[in-house]
């Protein structure tokens, strides 16, 4: 059976270096997100989605697996509890590209378990984060808080 994907594409008015920062640096993802990704973004390298509100709580983990940057980022995708069975990371990819004045985000989260609790989450998270994530980059503020 195919594991399902999701697919989210956004244009925001913004440069692919400021897409890029956004994703990867700590206080930038916990002004829009909530959440700080932390890693030193290096192919191989761990990376963790820690809540800003509760004292840096571990809620995601992976590896990253491809980092370009400001164009693309992928990483493996996982509940710290498994962290050590690799069948069970899904994947997210980053894509970054300039159309004129503006940024195509196309993100892909694939390789997800059909039925399981990280495809639903998902499937409502996306929209959300990136939805405050296009309005903190083009407005300088995020949307309220919605998760």
């Amino acid at each position: 059976m195919d594991k399902p994907e999701f697919v989210y594409v956004t244009y925001i008015s913004t440069t692919p270096e400021k897409v890029w920062k956004a994703l990867v640096d700590p206080p930038t993802t916990a002004q829009y997100w909530q959440h700080e990704n932390v890693s030193d973004w290096r192919p191989g390298s761990k990376w963790e989605h820690r809540r800003s509100e509760e004292a840096g709580k571990v809620v995601l983990v992976g590896k990253v697996v491809e980092s370009d940057p400001p164009r693309r980022l992928v990483l493996t995708w996982a509940e710290p509890a498994d962290a050590a069975r690799e069948e069970k990371h899904s994947r997210v990819t980053f894509e970054i590209e300039p159309i004129g004045d503006v940024v195509r985000l196309t993100v892909t989260h694939d390789r997800l378990e059909p039925g399981s609790k990280m495809l639903e989450s998902i499937r409502e998270g996306w929209p959300k984060v990136l939805s405050s994530l296009k309005s903190f980059l083009e407005t300088g503020r995020p949307l309220p808080k919605l998760w």
